[in-house]
């Protein structure tokens, strides 16, 4: 019996049944899947093999745990992103498929330069440095966290996937004196300070620090969108992740500051998820 009292499970056609009722089917197979080692295949093709005993408890563990609420990211330690690993963890946000725009925006703006240098705010895990910097092998990538434990994280990440990374630790651009880029890209904190949904699904265990930011969740991104033109090149691009309902005023804070060719873009949920600009010439 585990310490909550779920008898441990036998097969793995067993420990689906336990899953049944209490956690999506699909969070159920990854949770097995990752205590056991076996495929998804064999989880289908063969629930009457056995498992051990101590892959059955970490199994229920971790049941028990999604069933309270806590995230698969962070119960496994990792999160696919941009078809890559990253290890997570409660020190970083979990990324997710809409960040990839960013991403994908992102490496367009330097398609035709060479060797550019890019600037991740906010770093996290440092899925988005990372993976432009494995994108993208000639750039020259920074990557700034004021948590030590999610530049860490990032640093791990950067290790285990090959990717070379400047890491620095600080707030936003405080680490960053005379340094200058062609792309500064960001995830910061967008949720407003008293937004109901930070109490609620996974948004309850990951750092707050990293999720809301001021009443109208504008702080983190008034200021960096204040400070950006002094740390890019000429007609180098800030590009900015944000809430559902935020493009219209972000675009207006780039427009106040002075960038040009404001533009926003929709996630795959035709939600304008990222807004842009270039710095003045």
């Amino acid at each position: 019996m585990s310490a909550a009292g779920d008898a441990l499970p036998a097969t793995l056609g067993e420990a689906l049944r336990l899953a049944q009722g209490r956690v999506e089917r699909i969070d159920a197979r990854v949770l097995l899947r990752e205590a056991t080692g076996v495929s998804t295949a064999t989880l289908a093709a063969f629930p009457e093999r056995a498992i051990t005993p101590e892959a059955a408890a970490v199994f229920v563990e971790w049941l028990q745990r999604r069933e309270a609420g806590e995230p698969i990211a962070y119960l496994t330690g990792e999160r696919e992103f941009f078809g890559r690993m990253f290890r997570v963890t409660p020190a970083t946000l979990i990324p997710r498929p809409d960040t990839e725009l960013l991403v994908e925006k992102a490496l367009a703006s330097i398609k035709t330069l060479r060797a550019p240098r890019i600037l991740d705010l906010g770093t996290g895990s440092g899925a988005i440095a990372i993976t432009l910097a494995l994108e993208r092998v000639d750039a020259d990538v920074w990557a700034v966290d004021r948590s030590p434990a999610a530049l860490d994280v990032a640093s791990h990440n950067a290790m285990a996937l090959g990717a070379t990374l400047q890491c620095r630790l600080g707030s936003w651009f405080q680490p960053l004196a005379g340094e200058r880029f062609d792309c500064i890209v960001a995830n910061p904190p967008y949720i407003a300070e008293h937004d109901p949904h930070l109490q609620q699904g996974d948004l309850r265990f990951e750092p707050i620090s990293a999720l809301a930011a001021g009443a109208a969740g504008l702080d983190d991104i008034r200021q960096i969108v204040s400070e950006a033109g002094d740390y890019l090149v000429a007609g180098g691009r800030l590009l900015l992740e944000h809430g559902y309902d935020q493009a219209e005023a972000v675009r207006a804070l780039l427009d106040e500051h002075g960038f040009v060719d404001v533009r926003s873009w929709r996630d795959l949920a035709s939600i304008e998820r990222v807004t842009g600009g270039y710095a003045r010439h």
